[in-house]
């Protein structure tokens, strides 16, 4: 096992988590039947956590599909050190959706956009031809596209990949693939041709919600590890947590503890990438 020198220790990045405050009214997933979630998630709640397994920063993504909350976000990153950015949100429909993020561009904390296509019943939604612009102000601006997606969006993920090859695009939770049944020979097939363009990479997130309840079975996560690491490589790995939507089937020290065991076995160089470097390089940190 290549561990790493507790004299160099990594500083790790948590490259997706979320905060929340349900006063603010514009979480519309977030219904009272999601019990474990349906409270307010900020960051006085993450800190002792993020210390007890040796985070040093976190990204935050959005959760809320409105400009309110990215502000909100980039606040609370400007008042929490630990914060080292803000994966926001922008209404590609509104005809001043490049104005929005020219505006969200000036802020040093802003590092990108993740529209909520998961929640959107149009499947093929992303190809819509006046986004083009959105995704130019992006790549120019070195901005990441982070894809909150399902295997069925990939498809079209991969079209806009291939359109926009200066683009970092970032597949969130491997595309939720569902861990109680056997892996779906499509998703594999779209993430080795999404692995193929250098500008997508992937997070180690959020495959705890996706599996049994409560299973800490690391044999459960290893192929799924496995996969993306033959696949997209130490270089275009991200870890992240999930939290606090891990919640709902685990915990954060769970999922630091099952990721930490799958990818200790590899190169520190490669550990290092994985926990820190890649995070630091596409979201533009430090």
């Amino acid at each position: 096992m290549n561990t790493i020198s507790t004299l160099n220790p990594i500083k790790k990045i948590d490259s997706h988590q979320h905060f929340w405050q349900l006063s603010r009214g514009d979480y519309r997933w977030l219904s009272e039947d999601l019990t474990v979630l349906y409270q307010d998630y900020l960051p006085e709640r993450l800190t002792t956590t993020l210390a007890i397994n040796d985070i040093a920063n976190t990204i935050v993504v959005q959760a809320a599909d409105s400009h309110d909350e990215t502000r909100f976000l980039l606040k609370l990153a400007k008042s929490n050190s630990f914060i080292a950015g803000v994966v926001g949100w922008v209404d590609f429909t509104d005809t001043n959706a490049l104005r929005q993020l020219n505006l969200f561009a000036s802020d040093p904390y802003f590092k990108g956009v993740r529209p909520m296509l998961q929640d959107i019943e149009q499947i093929d939604w992303i190809l819509n031809p006046k986004f083009t612009p959105i995704f130019q102000f992006l790549a120019a601006h070195k901005l990441c596209f982070d894809a909150l997606v399902h295997e069925c969006h990939l498809p079209h993920v991969l079209t806009i990949a291939k359109q926009h090859p200066h683009l970092n695009i970032v597949i969130n939770h491997l595309a939720k693939p569902d861990l109680t049944k056997p892996k779906s020979e499509h998703w594999e097939d779209m993430l080795y041709q999404l692995a193929c363009l250098k500008n997508v990479s992937i997070k180690f997130s959020g495959l705890m919600s996706q599996a049994q309840a409560d299973c800490v079975d690391i044999d459960t996560y290893r192929p799924y590890f496995e996969l993306i690491y033959q696949l997209f490589g130490a270089n275009r790995i991200l870890w992240g947590s999930d939290w606090p939507v891990v919640n709902m089937n685990g915990c954060y020290t769970d999922w630091h503890y099952i990721s930490d065991v799958l990818i200790s076995v590899l190169p520190v160089s490669e550990q290092r990438k994985i926990w820190s470097d890649n995070a630091k390089r596409l979201y533009r940190l430090f």
